[in-house]
């Protein structure tokens, strides 16, 4: 209470004119608070947690930042791992649109206000890291008591701000303690860390709008030209700004001599900055050595840059609402997805075969289900696991049988899975682990768009759209002899590869769209906790979408209060308890030298085919550790 006390007069002394030793832009935050938000610092309030619909609103008005922002938070949460740090997304009005935290301290979290939800907004909050960044538009720490509202002053936040390519303030990176070291300066690594990765947030925006146009990046040490650039622009054909990183907004004015706050590069020339125009960019594409590739500012600053040419106009994705519906529902804008579904698209009216390539799980089922869909053909969809059906049974399962045909047989015969897709699609999964005598009569079909039954004599005509799958490579299946090379390239007349789960940037959207339907199958409502979603986002899914859709199903059905909580879900989402036994855990193989702990965890990532979740599991740790530990007795994973 005294410390209380103590924190109110201070600000009551500032409010009166008297001078302080805290930083300007503290002040100046304190100031606002009460001049402006009209807040009473004798009156603490608690942190607001904005309820769920208007959660999954600002959500969905954030999707695309969110989706690109993803890999630069889990990028810093691993930086920053073992340190207690959350990592708060929030948007321009000061909501945390996404969260990274340890699952450990949920509740102190909610009651702190670092959770999924929570309003960080200065007329709301006081002086803190979020909301002081959205007026001010810079990167600050708020330490402690820096905070306006008494409730915060244990926090330390970070904050930079996230701009759009208009140069308008879209969103905020955070990064905050419960509780950290009293001196201020303990923060300025994390200071560098979220300023570092909101500069590569802007840049991957920049990139992933501005494809079809020149983008020009620029550093002023050429070692970190590609690799890690400070700034970029992008410019129309005609040498026009369209588009700035922050930095290269900055860059930009420094370079022409003008204010940044006064005058915006949008819609102006480069050369009134540069000393180039539109042709000299070819000449600073990787083409030409790094160190040569130097452009002068009109106050004479030398700069690195490296121009990057359009993408071709038929790289670029096909809008998600001009593709049928059922296509267009299959991802949440990952890239490799959208390139797939575009093509996708121009091949769902066609009779050509499709053969479709991915990991076991990864969905390829309900590829072919929104091919057929979209195919506007009347008859039916009929699916046949060609690894489920035993060898014995296959062909008359496939082309049906003639009345008396072997024993056992229908006395009328029986129409075959092939002949029941007539006016429809024959879905062959796992086509690779087809018998290689039945190969043959399957080319016929393709070919000659009719079968035979077993034991019949005339030809039944048949207008199917053939779609395959498997997880093998069939090429090799071809060079080893144990499939057709005809039929392969037959089948392969246009292929589409679907991506591991693991590799899909969309998974949260595919992860809120499954608990929602399943929960409706259920009949029964559940939404993911906090907790729960982190443990799904940091899980390899060697299974894809059939192990998450599993996932899912377990949970909503343990789920209490509607709330799908960690222990859930399946057992890798709950810590375990290590063995004693010396190579149980990564605790206990610390204890050993470094060359025992090396051999011994060498030999657990050889066991697991240098599956670094696999290992994890079974060290009873998290993948970061792991990984930590790799790096830290020089283990590299075989290429």
């Amino acid at each position: 209470m005294a410390g209380e006390r103590e924190h109110i007069r201070e600000i009551e002394e500032v409010l009166s004119g008297a001078r302080s030793a805290r930083d300007d832009i503290v002040v100046q935050s304190w100031l606002r608070c009460i001049d402006t938000h009209r807040l009473d610092p004798a009156r603490p309030t608690e942190a607001y947690i904005v309820p769920d619909t208007q959660l999954r609103e600002h959500r969905e008005q954030s999707e695309r930042l969110i989706a690109i922002a993803r890999s630069g938070l889990e990028t810093l949460f691993k930086q920053v791992a073992g340190q207690n740090y959350v990592l708060l997304l929030a948007d321009a009005k000061g909501v945390t649109v996404d969260f990274l935290g340890d699952p450990l301290f949920m509740d102190q979290l909610r009651t702190a206000g670092l959770y999924l939800g929570s309003e960080w907004s200065e007329s709301r909050t006081g002086t803190c890291g979020v909301g002081s960044c959205i007026v001010t538009g810079e990167a600050m720490t708020i330490h402690q008591t820096d905070h306006f509202d008494t409730t915060h002053t244990p926090l330390s936040c970070t904050a930079a701000p996230i701009f759009d390519t208009k140069g308008e303030l879209t969103a905020v990176l955070d990064i905050s303690l419960l509780r950290s070291p009293q001196p201020k300066v303990s923060q300025n690594l994390a200071l560098h860390l979220v300023t570092a990765s909101a500069r590569r947030i802007e840049l991957a925006n920049l990139m992933a709008q501005m494809h079809s146009e020149w983008v020009l990046r620029f550093s002023r040490s050429p070692e970190f030209l590609d690799v890690d650039p400070e700034a970029a622009v992008a410019l129309d054909a005609s040498g026009r700004v369209l588009g700035t990183t922050r930095g290269g907004a900055l860059l930009l004015a420094q370079a022409g001599g003008v204010d940044w706050r006064l005058s915006s590069p949008i819609g102006q020339p480069i050369s009134r900055y540069l000393d180039m125009d539109i042709d000299d960019l070819p000449n600073l594409t990787r083409g030409r050595p790094t160190e040569e590739r130097l452009v002068f500012g009109r106050n004479g600053s030398a700069l690195f840059a490296h121009a990057i040419e359009p993408q071709p106009s038929s790289g670029r994705r096909a809008p998600v609402e001009a593709l049928p519906k059922p296509i267009a529902e299959l991802s949440g804008g990952d890239p490799a997805m959208a390139a797939m579904q575009t093509r996708a698209a121009k091949l769902a009216r066609t009779t050509i075969p499709v053969l479709i390539h991915g990991e076991t799980g990864s969905g390829k089922e309900y590829l072919a289900r929104a091919l057929h869909d979209s195919s506007g053909r009347s008859g039916p969809f009929v699916a046949i696991n060609c690894a489920a059906i035993p060898e014995h049974l296959i062909e008359s399962e496939l082309f049906g049988h003639a009345a008396g045909a072997f024993t056992g047989a229908t006395a009328k015969g029986r129409k075959g899975l092939i002949e029941s897709a007539d006016g429809g699609t024959l879905f062959l999964d796992e086509i690779g682990d087809m018998p290689y005598a039945l190969q043959s009569r399957l080319l016929r079909v393709i070919a000659e768009r009719e079968l035979i039954p077993v034991g019949g004599i005339a030809p039944r005509p048949v207008d199917i759209k053939i779609i395959s799958a498997s997880h093998h490579d069939l090429r090799q299946l071809v060079a080893e002899g144990r499939f057709r090379e005809d039929l392969f390239y037959r089948l392969n007349a246009a292929s589409l590869t679907l991506p591991p789960l693991r590799e899909r940037t969309d998974f949260e959207w595919l992860l809120e769209r499954l608990v929602g339907e399943r929960a409706r199958l259920a009949g029964r409502p559940a939404r993911l906790s906090p907790a729960a979603r982190l443990a799904l986002i940091r899980h390899g899914w060697p299974g894809n979408i059939r192990e998450l859709v599993n996932a899912v199903d377990l949970a909503v059905a343990l789920c209490d209060d509607e709330t799908i909580q960690p222990s859930d879900l399946p057992d890798f989402a709950t810590p375990r308890v290590a063995s004693p036994a010396p190579s149980a855990s990564l605790v206990a193989l610390r204890a050993a030298s470094p060359e025992e702990e090396r051999a011994a965890l060498l030999a657990v990532l050889a066991a697991t085919g240098w599956n670094i979740s696999e290992a994890a599991r079974r060290l009873a740790v998290d993948r970061t550790t792991v990984h930590r530990r790799m790096k830290r007795l020089r283990l590299e994973a075989p290429n």
